[in-house]
């Protein structure tokens, strides 16, 4: 196996489990505070469809054929 092939599920792993995490804020609507001030949710759910599409692309990118 190519060692770019594994670099990219890799980090299409590292990204899954960060927008997981990020969904997991939204569904259980954790507050959190950043120097003493509220961070809204929508930051989370930008941040969730971000994660979430790098993983997909990172993923796609290692199942392609190479020449």
């Amino acid at each position: 196996m190519n060692s770019q092939i594994v670099g990219l599920r890799v980090a299409g792993t590292v990204f899954g489990i960060m927008a997981l995490a990020q969904l997991t804020r939204l569904v259980i609507r954790a507050e959190v505070l950043l120097g003493g001030f509220l961070l809204p949710l929508w930051p989370s759910a930008l941040a969730f469809v971000l994660l979430g599409s790098l993983s997909v692309w990172m993923w796609w990118l290692a199942h392609q054929p190479r020449d």
